[in-house]
């Protein structure tokens, strides 16, 4: 069964073109806050000293805005017609699927989760990548009890992971499905997002670290803050996010194809859109 379309009445047109609009705005705007979160203490610098106080008042306020953004972005979408009820039922369960996923957690976080949000990016767009990888995080760490400070940024970049992998979905396109060529591709940006991942998630208490050789020092120019940056993450994160990079591709390598077939019999047969009716 392939896509269907559903025609829309001319009167609710305006409707569908305003739900469009603020979905893509209001995900722009959880961008926006996304980079504002982990940037502004290079800009202000630091209130406090040491990671116990990182983002103590200001992760509270960054979770209170990103909830209903959320939820803004689905209802929108909805009201787009670029969601439908059925695949709002799917994105629960894959939510569900990668929170169970992500249970045995170890060092450096589990890496048996990120493939299935990078395989949903790709298939279902970035829109639903975002909502995928945010949610799922929020989720699993209700279940985990790993509820601190450090979740909104964990949802940020698992979303910014799934909308990545819906961005790239537009090349894949080109590519033949269930192929090896589109499977090593994937693969491949599996493999740098385990170590993206890892290098973005530092940022949300390296600031916050004692100054000194692995510390940020306030004040530092761009060059010096990155150097700063690198020395810290090859000596603190390489090897753990090596594992998890490693990780992605060998999981996208066995279970890609397999999980792309069934994300894709399931697109074909939940996904219809909304389209203005034709005049009479």
């Amino acid at each position: 069964m392939s896509n269907t379309t559903a025609p829309l009445p001319t009167a609710l047109r305006p409707l569908k073109r305003l739900a469009a609009f603020t979905s893509n705005l209001v995900l722009v705007l959880i961008c926006m806050l996304g980079a504002i979160a982990f940037l502004y203490p290079f800009f202000l610098g630091r209130a406090e000293t040491g990671f116990t106080a990182a983002h103590a008042t200001t992760a509270p306020i960054f979770f209170a805005l990103l909830g209903p953004a959320l939820l803004i972005v689905l209802i929108a979408e909805l009201s787009a017609g670029r969601l439908n009820t059925r695949m709002v039922a799917v994105l629960g369960v894959l939510t569900g699927v990668v929170a169970i996923l992500r249970l045995p957690a170890g060092p450096g976080d589990s890496p048996t989760f990120f493939f299935l949000i990078i395989l949903v990016g790709y298939t279902y767009g970035a829109r639903f990548g975002f909502l995928l990888g945010a949610l799922a995080l929020l989720v699993s760490a209700l279940l985990t009890g790993g509820v601190g400070p450090w979740l909104p940024f964990q949802m940020f970049v698992s979303g910014w992971m799934g909308m990545s992998a819906g961005l790239l979905g537009r090349l894949g396109k080109y590519l033949r499905a269930g192929g090896w060529v589109e499977i090593g591709f994937l693969s491949a940006f599996g493999y740098g997002w385990g170590f993206l991942f890892g290098g973005l998630m530092n940022l949300w208490f390296w600031p916050f670290a004692p100054p000194g050789e692995l510390g940020w020092i306030p004040g530092s120019g761009l060059r010096e803050t990155i150097q700063q940056y690198m020395t810290f993450y090859l000596v603190t994160s390489l090897a753990w996010d090596a594992v998890r990079a490693i990780g992605n591709a060998i999981l996208i390598a066995l279970l890609g194809r397999t999980v792309l077939k069934e994300l894709r019999r399931f697109r074909d047969r939940f996904w219809f859109t909304v389209e203005d009716a034709p005049p009479s």
